[in-house]
């Protein structure tokens, strides 16, 4: 069995390493600071980012994207988020993977140009009433001659201040168990479609999260995405790509975390010497390392199974267990970090704050950690323990 990465893939993940390090993580403080990058900042390290082919890695070259397959874009991801959200989420151009659903006409306004980067996409399926219970949405959507009138809000919808359009998922037919939900395409500017409150968070600086409100906001025919009842369908392949993504963006933290702490186990001097010689310390950084090792090793190969082809079933359940796993690793990972500081890792000015700080919302978006775990344990019931 053959782990090896690829030569070209391993050279590229340095050259993102050196972006990073040298483009994104000297305008954390910034962002700390004013919640956001300035916009010919953000402009300017966007086509930074594309010049280095971080668009769209693991779209198809045939609608403009790097066609690299989900470890490549796993690896990259990891590199990333080593900077604090805020910056790196702002700069590096992504679509939606449901976007490949669009039509000739929509990927003309939608799909192409948001895999160059020129346009943003909002997900847009939470609702104040439903989080979990995604099913459960209440925004509706009516049939009026060859248009559709959607009522209802959004909530904590990342990006949803920022992007050009909206994902949105509204109930079309409420009295269908199967084909209730339909997807629809809607374009900051339509008439009835306005930014409600700007959520202020935890963490994440700069990766703002809105409420998106509906009032009489008429679509048409044409801004259905894919057919009309099937738009839950879309939602769970996004949200499987989702939970695999949130994972990978859980490594760079872990990294990160695990690297700053070596280094303050070495020259934080306590009781005459390095604090790293005591063992207290020693086991907090094994236990560090064998989170990071065994998250990293899970989300590679839910990645490279996905670009093999695997059954979405199976991916569904290793998607939701390597969810639950980096999650909750990196939680445990930036708890014995802040301990191994002391008091310098609970001042907001060090990297340690800041990620503990962050770290909690993913055990949260993309699905809980129990409905993650309820997913997991019915797929098994279904198809038996993955391989």
């Amino acid at each position: 069995m053959d782990f090896s990465l690829p030569e070209d893939l391993v050279a590229f993940r340095t050259e993102v390493r050196r972006f990073v390090d040298t483009e994104l993580i000297p305008h954390e403080d910034y962002v700390e600071e004013h919640d956001g990058l300035p916009d010919d900042v953000k402009n300017d390290l966007k086509k930074k980012a594309v010049a280095l082919g971080l668009n769209s890695m693991d779209m198809p070259e045939e609608v403009g994207g790097q066609g690299s397959g989900l470890l490549a874009q796993v690896l990259v991801t990891e590199e990333l988020s080593r900077a604090l959200p805020g910056v790196s989420s702002s700069v590096v151009p992504e679509a939606s993977n449901i976007l490949m659903a669009c039509n000739r006409q929509q990927r003309e306004r939608f799909l192409y140009p948001t895999v160059r980067g020129d346009k943003q996409d909002c997900f847009a399926l939470t609702e104040p009433e439903t989080g979990s219970d995604a099913a459960g949405i209440k925004t509706r959507a009516v049939k009026e001659a060859d248009s559709w009138v959607i009522n209802g809000r959004k909530r904590f919808i990342s990006h949803g201040d920022s992007a050009d359009f909206a994902i949105v998922f509204a109930v079309t037919d409420p009295e269908s168990e199967t084909d209730r939900i339909t997807a629809f395409l809607v374009e900051k500017g339509t008439p009835g479609f306005s930014i409600g409150q700007l959520h202020k968070t935890m963490g994440h600086r700069g990766y703002r999260q809105a409420e998106l409100v509906f009032d009489d906001c008429r679509v048409p025919d044409g801004n259905i995405l894919g057919e009309v009842g099937k738009g839950f369908d879309l939602a769970r392949d996004w949200l499987r790509n989702g939970r695999i993504m949130t994972a990978a963006r859980c490594l760079g933290p872990m990294a990160r975390l695990i690297d700053e702490a070596l280094e303050w186990s070495k020259q934080r001097v306590q009781f005459g010497e390095p604090i790293g010689n005591y063992q207290a310390i020693q086991l907090m950084l094994a236990d560090c390392a064998m989170d990071l090792y065994a998250a990293r090793m899970m989300t590679y190969n839910v990645a490279w199974d996905t670009d093999q082809g695997s059954d979405f079933r199976v991916l569904n359940g290793k998607a939701s267990a390597v969810k639950v796993f980096a999650s909750e690793a990196l939680g445990r990972v930036a708890d014995r970090v802040l301990q191994i500081f002391g008091g310098t890792g609970y001042m907001n000015e060090v990297f340690v704050e800041r990620a503990y700080r962050n770290a909690r919302i993913e055990r949260i978006w993309e699905g809980t950690s129990e409905i993650n775990r309820l997913v997991l344990a019915r797929n098994m019931l279904k198809l038996g323990m993955f391989t």
